[in-house]
């Protein structure tokens, strides 16, 4: 009998150590944790903000007409950061996320001067009003642009950083993927534990960062990774239509910093290129880097990628493109050769309602133009309130009104081939003139990457030859790098303002343009 008992009592406690081993190695698992679960708050506040640009300050009322509110399910699938975010931590498995109240985008997007004081403190109040609902947090990814510029706030991606640290704690990981176009400077990783900066333009790697974020974070909460953090800022600033990261030195560099994430494991090197446009004290090319405690090697990568920056500067900064009197009779040349489509990036129109290169194409009496898109508001207005209608004619003076940067006005006369809904406008209406020529009247700028975007109503993008869009490289996304375009050209226009490649003709009030290459040498 005494022996049956004690039998019994050691099968219990192999059964109780078994239960107990097989707990242990449970919890240590991949894609399972200690706890049930992360609780992760995703914000989104991002906007590339052109404080050059006419219009006056965005307020509340133009975020909520851009995009309005999101949150919960529908914030978590705001974009292709967050999407890559989100993905990668379901397939982690022990992250429960939580889509804080974020401000979508405002009208007019990037064509959108300074975002005024009072519509940033009404978002962010809403932002750490949801954060402080849901505290207890383990994490909080932030999806940014790193260009936001707000009244009397100088730094705003580097505010909000501080605003959530002030909520959430010293001991709680904050990360944040940005846009590469973005003005940054230490101040933002002083209080945020990670950036994750697209690496390519046209963004193709948005998600992939997105996804990046994701991990680290995690390694984070788990006490695998502590960062080292080091940032740079080797005095440069430039257009945007020169960081198309297909040609050099563009390409090298961020090819420069993906190699040093190959060679060394947990190391992470963001380069932004920076908006030249936003009148900030941070504007201009930064490298931010990440190493796993390592100070040393930190800073030892963004010493070099600091350097190399500026070794190649000449090169990076120093690009010209044809004006539009000599874009257009290279647009002629090509169509007599038979290189066609032809596409024209009309790169230095922000507002969206320059003339410059219709009125050349016109005069040259270029055919089979597919002009996408005209910005003039009180056009469309005035078709509204007439009850114009498709095949009605078509005679009025439009664009060229938002100041010397955008020419003149141009008479259209021809006949209204579409009216209606698209791209996300409540109204806009395409012209038809003599030639098989086509004009796009929209309200605000309008951004054209695909040329599935141009196919709408009865419209045929194949049915035309010249393409004109406003775009400085993301047209490259659907016309160039897919092969559709058998001829590409970036056009400037005459002058010297915003949007162009010449910068020192700006009025900067924030910062000394004067102390960066290419209008110094240190």
């Amino acid at each position: 009998m005494a022996s049956f008992q004690y039998k019994n009592q050691l099968y219990t406690w192999a059964l109780l150590w078994l239960i107990a081993l097989t707990s242990c190695h449970q919890s240590s698992s991949p894609g399972t944790s200690d706890k049930e679960a992360y609780k992760v708050a995703v914000v989104r506040y991002s906007h590339e903000t052109c404080t050059f640009c006419p219009g006056g300050d965005s307020g509340i009322d133009d975020w909520m007409r851009g995009g309005g509110i999101r949150e919960g399910e529908e914030l978590l699938r705001a974009g292709s950061y967050i999407r890559g975010f989100v993905k990668r931590s379901e397939d982690h498995g022990d992250i429960e996320l939580i889509g804080v109240r974020s401000p979508m985008s405002v009208f007019g997007g990037s064509s959108r001067s300074w975002n005024s004081e009072e519509s940033f403190d009404h978002f962010m109040g809403m932002i750490e009003e949801d954060l402080k609902k849901n505290m207890p947090l383990d994490g909080v990814y932030l999806a940014l642009h790193g260009a936001m510029a707000v009244r009397n706030v100088p730094r705003p991606e580097a505010e909000i950083a501080k605003r959530v640290r002030s909520i959430v704690g010293d001991n709680v990981p904050i990360v944040a993927t940005f846009d590469l176009h973005g003005n940054e400077d230490e101040e933002f990783l002083k209080w945020a534990d990670g950036s994750f900066v697209t690496k390519r333009y046209p963004h193709y790697d948005s998600y992939l960062q997105g996804e990046r974020a994701a991990h680290y974070l995690r390694q984070m909460m788990r006490g695998e990774y502590k960062p080292a953090k080091a940032t740079r800022k080797p005095g440069i600033v430039t257009a945007t239509v020169v960081q198309w990261t297909g040609q050099s030195p563009s390409m090298d560099i961020m090819e420069r910093a993906r190699r040093w994430e190959a060679r060394l494991p947990d190391v992470f090197v963001s380069v932004f290129f920076g908006f030249p446009w936003s009148d900030v004290p941070d504007v201009g090319t930064t490298i931010q880097v990440m190493t796993n405690n390592d100070q040393k090697l930190a800073d030892s990568i963004a010493n070099d990628m600091n350097e190399y920056a500026w070794r190649v500067r000449k090169e990076f900064a120093d690009r010209e493109y044809p004006m539009p009197d000599q874009a257009a009779r290279n647009t002629v040349s090509a169509v007599k050769a038979g290189a066609t489509p032809v596409v024209l990036g009309n790169y230095s129109d922000r507002p969206g309602d320059a003339t410059w290169i219709l009125k050349e194409l016109l005069a040259k009496n270029v055919r089979n133009i597919f002009y996408s898109a005209l910005r003039d508001e009180k056009a469309l207005d005035s078709l509204v309130t007439t009850e114009a209608k498709v095949g009605d004619p078509f005679d009025m003076s439009v664009g060229g009104f938002t100041g010397e940067q955008a020419g003149t006005p141009i008479r259209l006369t021809g006949t209204i081939k579409y009216m209606g809904p698209l791209w996300n406008y409540d109204m806009v209406a395409a012209i038809e003139l003599p030639g098989n020529n086509l004009v796009v009247l929209v309200p605000a700028y309008m951004q054209i990457i695909y040329p599935s975007q141009l196919s709408f109503g009865d419209i045929n993008p194949d049915d035309f030859e010249v393409f004109v869009v406003n775009s400085r490289v993301h047209f490259r996304r659907g016309f160039d790098e897919t092969g559709y375009a058998s001829t590409i050209m970036v056009v400037d226009a005459p002058g010297s303002w915003f949007g162009t490649t010449r910068l020192d003709a700006l009025d900067y009030q924030n910062v000394d343009i004067q102390s960066l290459y290419p209008y110094s040498e240190r």
